[in-house]
């Protein structure tokens, strides 16, 4: 690896100079995981929640960190999927299927996310979030999806993009 300069390090964020480069990395994680969830009712779950640094309540796929859970720091990338999905939405999934990974804003972070899909949905609890979250649960229909997105977004909330990646591999059946 590179020299690399800590500009600043944090409790969840370390800032780093690579080069010329600065860039931002997770201070208490691996990586994220993203969950597209269709129900067998071809619904596309999705969570909104106030977003601090954008400070306006976004539309996301539900998603969480690798390896922040105190015990469980090398938690693999299926137990994590499995762990936010269910943490977020209230359900579980019959099978998860690993679909893709990368860099999210490769300009700005190291951070890497890694997509999985969903199936066999069942409803097992509340979701909501943990106690640090105020998450609201959305069922889209997925034909009805870009509309209601469009609509989200006339009423103020922004879409996270990977909602769109996420349509995109719903529709691998």
């Amino acid at each position: 690896m590179m020299d690399d300069e800590i500009l600043y390090d944090g409790d969840f964020l370390r800032v780093r100079r690579r080069q010329h480069w600065e860039f931002v990395e997770r201070a208490n994680a691996r990586a994220a995981v993203v969950i597209v969830a269709v129900t067998a009712a071809h619904e596309l779950l999705l969570v909104e929640q106030q977003r601090l640094p954008v400070a306006q309540p976004v539309i996301e796929l539900p998603a969480g960190l690798v390896g922040d859970v105190a015990g469980a720091e090398q938690e693999s990338f299926v137990c994590a999927a499995a762990r936010e999905l269910e943490e977020e939405t209230g359900y579980t999934a019959g099978a998860l299927q690993q679909i893709m990974a990368g860099p999210p804003s490769a300009g700005l972070s190291s951070e890497q996310i890694v997509l999985f899909r969903a199936r066999d949905l069942v409803k097992t609890g509340p979701g909501g979030g943990d106690d640090s979250e105020q998450i609201t649960v959305h069922k889209v229909a997925l034909e009805e999806a870009h509309g209601w997105l469009q609509a989200c977004q006339a009423a103020g909330m922004l879409v996270d993009p990977k909602v769109y990646a996420g349509l995109y591999f719903a529709a691998w059946d």
